[in-house]
């Protein structure tokens, strides 16, 4: 018997940042377990902070991210030009 098919999606442990400033969502990972993805957040939240971005709020999830980093805003401006 295969224990793995070819549909089956396989999920990693990330770091989910979303920003308010700039209107952004970044993934940061893979990582092995949730331990060690919840060891390195505080260091993507200080590098985030450090270069301008604010409200911050980050998870560690399992997920498989389709991108790394998603840029909410460009998205909205596409939409209203409409």
């Amino acid at each position: 018997m295969n224990l793995f098919q070819s549909n089956q999606l396989e999920f990693a442990w990330w770091v989910e940042i979303n920003t308010v400033v700039p209107r952004c969502t970044y993934y940061f990972g893979p990582f092995d377990s949730g331990k060690e993805a919840q060891f390195y957040r505080t260091g993507y939240v200080e590098d985030l902070y450090q270069e301008g971005a604010r409200d911050i709020v980050a998870l560690v999830k399992e997920c498989q991210p389709d991108f790394l980093t998603i840029f909410h805003d460009e998205a909205e401006l596409q939409i209203s030009s409409f």
